[in-house]
């Protein structure tokens, strides 16, 4: 066999379509390689209860990256390792304190796969209700109980901006954030240094695969340190500009079975 290569793959926008399906050319592609001894692991920013559905239809045997490295683990080996780096509860409260000055729908905490809504909000509940996670509502200040994995801010676009220039000003030191593409104008947090790269590092060195095959396909900001860690980072072609500026190359879009595409040239694949 050629050398054996470690695939990391985003889901939205990547990996899985507009419809958030893997379409079928992916899934052979992905399942060949597999066959043939190459390691395929998902990078995601969701939860693991949103991601286990594609895991399996993988058929994945390896170490999975949720929440932006917040939480790295092995469903199939607890012997692995739970890689759990939540944000301080303090920090939570003060971030929620903080928002009382601008504008916002809701604010959200993940600890893990339960979620704590600072607002009742059905439409919020029913997207975030994929893999039944047990859910609060009420004021974080008074109901969070427990460090959360990840915050998220739900505002308007025209207010993310500053909300994120004060979360920089403040809290720079212990959080890192992102926002999430339309059609939810969303700041994600989670404590400062974590990223998927951070994720992605751990995987491969416990496989033994060296950075240089490492191919890792993204479309959005929390892809970043990923693409530029990967020996060959791929950014998909609905990317964001500044992740096709970090890539090493660009294939075609998540409609178009780009990182089929790509795989099938990089390996030499001939399809029927």
């Amino acid at each position: 066999m050629r050398e054996k290569h470690l695939i990391c793959l985003d889901l939205d926008g990547t990996l899985l379509t507009d419809e958030k399906q893997i379409s079928p050319r992916s899934k052979a592609i992905l399942t060949r390689l597999k066959n043939e001894g190459h390691e395929v692991m998902i990078a995601t920013g969701r939860p693991y209860r949103s991601s286990e559905i594609y895991y399996h239809e993988l058929s994945l045997k390896t170490p999975i990256v949720n929440f932006n490295g917040a939480f790295v683990h092995h469903p199939r080996n607890n012997s692995w390792g739970v890689f759990h780096t939540p944000l301080d509860i303090s920090v939570a409260k003060e971030i929620v304190e903080a928002c009382d000055k601008f504008r916002y729908h809701n604010i959200i905490a993940e600890v893990r796969d339960d979620i704590y809504f600072h607002y009742h909000d059905e439409k919020l509940i029913d997207i975030f209700k994929m893999g039944n996670p047990r859910v609060t509502t009420g004021d974080l200040r008074d109901f969070l109980e427990d460090s959360p994995t990840s915050m998220l801010i739900h505002t308007d676009e025209q207010y993310v901006a500053q909300i994120r220039r004060h979360l920089s000003d403040v809290h720079a030191e212990v959080i890192d954030h992102r926002r999430w593409a339309d059609p939810f104008h969303v700041i994600e947090i989670v404590k400062s240094g974590l990223n998927k790269a951070v994720g992605i590092k751990r995987v491969a060195a416990s496989l033994g695969i060296p950075r240089e095959r490492i191919i890792a396909f993204g479309d959005e900001d929390n892809d970043l340190e990923m693409l530029d860690y990967a020996g060959t980072g791929v950014a998909m072609g609905n990317a964001i500009s500044q992740l096709k500026n970090v890539a090493n190359t660009t294939t075609l879009t998540n409609q178009e079975d780009g990182i089929a595409v790509f795989l099938e040239e990089k390996f030499n694949i001939k399809t029927a």
